[in-house]
C-alpha cells in the first residue's frame, strides 16, 4: 500500500465535490451489475482470460466510483479511487489486489501483456470477494 498516491495530492489535483445524486449511483452500480454477470457468463482460458480479467476490474473501478459519489466526492484519475477506499476503509489486502489488478490492466492495455491464466484462475474468486465488498458498502 505504500504505491498510493498522496490523498493531499488527490485533494489538490484530481478530487472535486459533487451533490449526492442516488440515481447516478443507482445506475452505476447496475451497470457494474451486468458488466459482472456478463463476465461471470464466460468460460475462460488462455486466449479470453486477460479480457475477462479487464471485465472485473472495470467492476471494481465502477463500484469505486459510485462509492465516491455516495461520499459527495469525484475523482479524475483511478490512483485516487485507490486511495479514497484505502484512507476510508480498513481493507488492506483488497486495496494491494485492486492496485495489482491496475497495474496488469495498464500493462495490457498499454503494452499489449497479456494476463496469465494461471493468475486468473488463481485470482478470480478475489475478484469477487472484492465486488462484494464494494457492494456492500
Amino acid at each position: 500500500m505504500t504505491d498510493l498516491m498522496a490523498w493531499s495530492e488527490c485533494e489538490d489535483k484530481y478530487i472535486r465535490k459533487v451533490h449526492v445524486d442516488l440515481s447516478k449511483i443507482k445506475s452505476i452500480t447496475e451497470m457494474a451489475n451486468e458488466r459482472l454477470n456478463f463476465v461471470k457468463s464466460l468460460n475462460a482460458n488462455e486466449k479470453n482470460a486477460s479480457f475477462i480479467f479487464e471485465g472485473y476490474y472495470e467492476v471494481i473501478k465502477e463500484l469505486l466510483v459510485a462509492l465516491m459519489l455516495k461520499n459527495g466526492l469525484r475523482s479524475k484519475n483511478h490512483q485516487c479511487l485507490f486511495t479514497f477506499f484505502a484512507k476510508e476503509y480498513d481493507h488492506d489486502a483488497e486495496v494491494n489486489l485492486i492496485k495489482q489488478m491496475n497495474f496488469l490492466r495498464n500493462r495490457l492495455n498499454y503494452y499489449g501483456e497479456r494476463v496469465e491464466f494461471a493468475y486468473f484462475k488463481e485470482n478470480y474468486k478475489s475478484f469477487d470477494k472484492v465486488i462484494k465488498l464494494l457492494l456492500g458498502l
